[in-house]
Parts: structure tokens; sequence; C-alpha cells
């Protein structure tokens, strides 16, 4: 493994003990990104279970994008994990950017999230 994959990992575990411990209880809506696509999760640590999920990979968005690697994706994913995760109850969240840092494909599924009712 090489070294910076380990100091990748390292950072997500040290974001995720942090946001565990100061979440309060709130549920985590966790990013990947990769280079084709972007992918978002509520995960309820209590319960170790996926509450919600969506991606650029989902057929109703799939068709409307371009490409599931550029910002009008993670704005479409954004919206539809908000969506989603109010229909399953959950309504505010704490945002685990995997490490990744808060610009560009990130912090615009995050804005869109909030615009589509989630608290963080």
């Amino acid at each position: 493994m090489s070294r910076h994959t380990t100091k990748a990992i390292k950072r997500r575990q040290r974001i995720r003990n942090t946001l565990r411990k100061s979440g309060g209880g709130r549920a985590r809506l966790s990013v990947f990104r990769s280079s084709k696509h972007i992918y978002a999760q509520v995960i309820d640590d209590g319960e170790g279970r996926t509450v919600a999920a969506a991606s650029s990979l989902d057929k109703d968005l799939r068709e409307g994008l371009k490409t599931g690697a550029d910002v009008d994706a993670a704005v479409k994913v954004g919206a539809l994990i908000a969506e989603r995760a109010k229909a399953a109850g959950v309504e505010a969240v704490v945002f685990d950017r995997s490490g990744y840092r808060y610009h560009g494909r990130v912090k615009a599924l995050a804005d869109a999230a909030r615009e589509g009712g989630l608290q963080f």
C-alpha cells in the first residue's frame, strides 16, 4: 500500500471518529467521489445501517447527466439524497466529507442537500 493511501485512510478514520463523538446521535451523511461518479449515504452509526443512498449511477439521474463526475451531477445527487433521507424520517445529519476538501463537487452536494431540507 502506498504512503498516500495509508495517510488518506487515517484521515478518513480520524474524521469519522470525531463526527461520531460530536454528532450527538445524529445520522452521518457520507460522501465518496471517484473519477467518474459521486455517491452519498445517510448512515445511522448507532444501528450500523444505511438509511438512504444516492449516486450518479441511479437510473433516475443517469439519463439527464452528461457525466457523473461534475458539479451538476453532485447537485442532483445532493437533492436526491435529501429527498430520500427525509422520506426515511431523517431531518438532521452530520456531514462526513471523507477526507476530501470542502470544495467543488463535495461542496455542491452539501449545498444541494441543505436546500433539499437536511440540517447540518
